[in-house]
């Protein structure tokens, strides 16, 4: 049950991830220009407060992985989904059949 909702979680990132894409592809050929939606300036676009509160909580917390989040949101929002959805697709795959065996 929760290997299903992971998954279904990482398709929705992936789905999310190619939605980003084009619209940053149409975006650029409009322009004439690459542009690209950063993952800090969309969650901002969604909501600022807890963008704010969490990178307080990050800052107080564990102030070591205060750089590695600001490198993350620095980065384009499709490669950030397409890439964590992957991971997800991944880790909670369905386990390969047994050869040889039997379930009962």
């Amino acid at each position: 049950m929760i290997r299903g909702f992971f998954r279904l979680i990482g398709l929705l990132l992936l789905a999310g991830g190619f939605v980003f894409l084009v619209y940053d592809g149409a975006r650029s050929i409009a322009d004439q220009a690459l542009r690209l939606t950063r993952l800090g300036e969309f969650w901002n676009d969604i909501n600022q407060a807890s963008q704010r509160s969490f990178q307080a909580m990050v800052d107080a917390n564990a102030p070591f992985l205060s750089g590695l989040l600001k490198l993350l949101l620095n980065q384009p929002a499709w490669a950030v989904m397409g890439v964590l959805g992957i991971v997800l697709m991944l880790l909670f795959r369905p386990s390969k059949p047994l050869i040889g065996y039997s379930r009962n």
